[in-house]
């Protein structure tokens, strides 16, 4: 094997690793509302992730925190609050969360726009 061959092979691992820890229906989506928010509550990811149950939220947000993506802070206070943040670890996947925004707009744009051009034809 060459040299280049194995980078292409080592390449293709890591891409396979980190779609373990990010595949799924709502882990980017999860991550996608912290890092755009900071900070946010259960409530508020369960707002902004449209579909997720209570149940699978907090199933995503522990393996997540197990991935050490994000971080959960509880609050003393009356009633008890907690946030979830990023990790620096976490704060690592931003420009991926962009990037995947940015390419996800062009597409729906891009498919918008061959659908209206199929229903005139």
């Amino acid at each position: 094997m060459t040299e280049e061959n194995a980078c292409i092979k080592k390449d293709i691992r890591a891409i396979h690793d980190a779609m373990d820890v990010l595949s799924g229906k709502w882990k980017i989506s999860i991550i996608s509302s912290i890092c755009y928010y900071n900070q946010r509550r259960f409530s508020d990811v369960l707002k902004d992730v449209e579909g997720i149950s209570n149940k699978q939220l907090s199933r995503e947000l522990k393996d997540l925190e197990q991935n050490k993506l994000i971080k959960r802070t509880v609050l003393d206070t009356q009633p008890v609050t907690v946030h979830y943040n990023l990790t620096d670890y976490g704060w690592s996947l931003q420009h991926l969360i962009h990037d995947l925004a940015k390419w996800g707009n062009a597409h729906r744009e891009l498919i918008i726009k061959d659908s209206r051009e199929a229903a005139r034809a």
